[in-house]
C-alpha cells in the first residue's frame, strides 16, 4: 500500500506559494490509519519512549492514537493561551508565520523518555520548539516520528541529530 496515494496536494493554501498536505484521506481509510498508527508505535517501542508528545492540531490526530496504541502517557503541546495549568513555552517560525507553543511544566520529568510525533516534517519549527520544551524539563528525546517528510524543505538539519522516523519522503 503506497501512503503518498492518500495525501492530496492543496496548491496556494493558506496562502499563495505553499501547498498543503491534506492527510485527511489517511483519516478516511481505517486500515491505512491503523497500518500508520501501528508502525510509528512501533518505533515508540523500538525507542524505549515513556511519553509521546505531539502538537495541535494534526499532531493531534496522531499523538495520542499512538500513545493509546504504545500504552504510554501522552502529553499535549499548545498553541498560545490554550492551556489552564502554569507552562513552559517555546517560540517558533516555520514556512509562513511564526508562533508559540505550550507545554503544561508538570507533564515531562527528567526520567521521561519522549517520542515526539506529528503528521508533517516541513521546516522543523515546530518540531525544534517541542525539542526545545523538552530539554528545558531535562526530559530525554529518544526520537521523532512524523508521516510525512518534506525534504525539498530540509526540516531534518536543525533538529539535533534526534533519530527521525518518516512515513514517507515527498
Amino acid at each position: 500500500m503506497e501512503l503518498k496515494n492518500f495525501i492530496v496536494d492543496i496548491p496556494n493554501y493558506p496562502k499563495p506559494g505553499v501547498i498543503f498536505r491534506d492527510i485527511t484521506p489517511i483519516l478516511n481509510n481505517p486500515p491505512v490509519f491503523k497500518m500508520v498508527v501501528d508502525q510509528l508505535a512501533a518505533y515508540a517501542i523500538t525507542q524505549q519512549a515513556t511519553v509521546i508528545i505531539a502538537p495541535e492540531a494534526r499532531g493531534f490526530l496522531f499523538g495520542p492514537t499512538v500513545s493509546y496504541a504504545a500504552n504510554l502517557r501522552f502529553v499535549p503541546v499548545r498553541k498560545l493561551g490554550k492551556l489552564p495549568r502554569q507552562v513552559v513555552s517555546a517560540k517558533y517560525s516555520y514556512e509562513y508565520a511564526t508562533n508559540q507553543l505550550e507545554m503544561h511544566v508538570e507533564d515531562l520529568k527528567q526520567n521521561d523518555r519522549v517520542l515526539i510525533v506529528d503528521d508533517v516534517l516541513a521546516t522543523g519549527g515546530t518540531a525544534q520548539a517541542i525539542c526545545q520544551l523538552v530539554q528545558n524539563k531535562q526530559a530525554t528525546i529518544v526520537g521523532l516520528a512524523f508521516v510525512v517528510d518534506l525534504t525539498y524543505l530540509n526540516g531534518k538539519k536543525d533538529l539535533g541529530g534526534y533519530p527521525i522516523k518518516d512515513r514517507i519522503k515527498n
